[in-house]
């Protein structure tokens, strides 16, 4: 027999398990319950079992309590990056502040489809290409306005190679290439 039996206040019986259950789902969270009622954890955990109260993660307590218009404004950017600008799950957990895991949650949340690697592989080197393509372009355009390929080449932090090559690739008619320096006489044979 203990000669000390365990004291319970009124205030400990007053807290019933429907009244944390009606807290707990109205976003309050275990050690929130625990504070405002001065009962341990494992006894507010038992009245909420004892009152069928389903439980929720840590993740799913944080997306109740974010403001769901700025959730949704989110994840619809996150969407535009992802869908639009190429941006990888690591970049959009960045950009969000989340994790990968909860940046791919937003992402589906706003109706967005997670690629393959090998699908954002691609998609990044078209970018490349149509960026590559544009800056050919421009190169062209100076080249016939009269700028040289090494001045090209320092204007942009090209090699001389790479310019050749942007140029060739942007359909280019070169010019004839002009040698400063002594002029070269032919050897004649005896």
């Amino acid at each position: 027999m203990n000669p000390h039996p365990p004291v319970t206040s009124d205030a400990s019986k007053a807290v019933t398990p429907q009244a944390l259950r009606e807290q707990y789902e109205s976003g309050a969270t275990v050690d929130e319950l625990v504070t405002a009622s001065g009962l341990s954890y494992g006894t507010v955990l038992n009245r909420l079992h004892d009152a069928g109260t389903v439980m929720r993660t840590s993740w799913q307590t944080r997306r109740m309590r974010q403001n769901p218009q700025a959730r949704r404004r989110l994840a619809a950017r996150l969407r535009t990056l992802y869908e639009q600008h190429g941006a990888t799950l690591t970049e959009l957990a960045a950009t969000a502040g989340e994790t990968r895991r909860g940046a791919r949650r937003l992402l589906i949340e706003a109706g967005g489809t997670v690629r393959t690697t090998q699908q954002t592989l691609r998609m990044r080197a078209a970018a490349r290409a149509a960026e590559r393509h544009k800056v050919a372009l421009s190169l062209r355009a100076r080249y016939e306005a009269g700028a040289t390929v090494p001045d090209l080449a320092r204007e942009h932090s090209y090699s001389i190679a790479t310019v050749y090559r942007l140029l060739h690739q942007a359909g280019t008619h070169m010019r004839a290439q002009h040698h400063h320096g002594p002029a070269h006489t032919p050897r004649k044979r005896p």
